[in-house]
């Protein structure tokens, strides 16, 4: 019974990883942070959404951890840049594939230890995922001063 429990929570945390983040569970994350927020951002954090004004913390609560981040100066102020990566899928119908090789193992006529070959081919569809930016945020002095994203 005690070797399951490890197995159990190590799984429950591999699966928790892998689950997708949204407002709620950065909520759930980080209460201290949310209680911080006035009523207004705080209802703006639970749709997902971000206005001027709002502070970095909401903006993460509300879109989570950006792609990249970047610092600036414009004026007498400190400007902080959130930008958020997406990718999209570009499919083509000329994709070539092939493989030739050779190895020792257990292949062969008989299906006993030898050396062996092995070659294919084949044409098929190619999927190459390309990346854009689908979001910005500039934050000045600690707050957002615009933002912008696709559509």
């Amino acid at each position: 019974m005690k070797a399951i429990l490890p197995v159990a929570a190590l799984s429950a945390g591999i699966f928790a990883s892998c689950a997708p983040s949204t407002p709620e569970g950065r909520i759930a994350a980080q209460p201290g942070m949310f209680a911080g927020l006035p009523a207004r951002h705080k209802e703006m954090v639970r749709q997902g959404r971000i206005d001027k004004g709002m502070s970095t913390d909401a903006v993460y609560l509300a879109w989570g951890r950006a792609s990249r981040e970047y610092d600036g100066y414009e004026g007498n102020a400190r400007t902080l840049r959130w930008d958020y990566n997406g990718s999209t899928p570009v499919y083509s119908t000329n994709g070539y594939f092939g493989a030739f090789g050779w190895g020792y193992g257990r292949f062969g006529p008989n299906y006993g230890y030898g050396p062996y070959h092995y070659y294919g081919a084949g044409f098929g569809p190619e999927v190459t995922y390309v990346p854009y930016r689908r979001a910005s945020v500039l934050f000045r002095d600690g707050s957002v001063s615009s933002w912008e994203r696709t559509r």
